[in-house]
């Protein structure tokens, strides 16, 4: 049984090297370069209770995370986020993302947050259809603003509004 709950600052060399793993292997991070722990603690601090960090524990091993982030820092945008979901590569496919996007949707929806943004490559079909599946609409695409294993990418701009009964 996978276990949702807050992270803490001892989470954050796991949760490093599962976004490590993504930004190695796929286009789900359009960083190109590895973080290192000290890198994460520092974006971990930036983090607050309205801007939750979540992780997903199985057996006492954390095998994704999610987060809430500021969408832009200038005070317009203030009930505006953008998620983050992340889950280790040999977890994939039962349904961790699902709760970790459920439970980070349900605290936004609690902080009193409007609209959730994603940012998703035009590549990565099963982030596209989890957020699909949470009533995210695709609202633009960013043409080749991406470059990484020596191709252009897209980005599909997708966006929930909170409204009653959106979850």
């Amino acid at each position: 049984m996978v276990n949702i709950r807050s992270a803490s600052v001892t989470d954050i060399p796991a949760i490093t090297n599962i976004y490590n793993e993504a930004v190695l292997k796929t286009t789900a991070s359009f960083d190109t370069e590895a973080k290192t722990v000290e890198d994460r603690k520092t974006w971990f601090k930036s983090h607050h209770p309205r801007y939750p960090v979540l992780v997903a524990v199985e057996d006492g091993i954390i095998v994704g995370w999610a987060s809430l982030s500021p969408w832009s820092t200038r005070l317009a945008y203030v009930g505006t986020v953008e998620d983050s979901v992340y889950v280790r590569e040999s977890s994939q496919g039962n349904g961790i993302g699902k709760q970790l996007l459920g439970e980070i949707l349900e605290q936004g929806l609690k902080a009193g947050f409007h609209t959730v943004i994603a940012r998703i490559a035009d590549s990565n079909i099963v982030s596209i259809h989890l957020h699909e599946v949470f009533n995210f609409k695709k609202i633009g695409i960013m043409k080749e603003v991406g470059f990484k294993f020596g191709k252009r990418l897209d980005v599909y701009l997708m966006q929930k509004i909170f409204e009653e009964n959106s979850m």
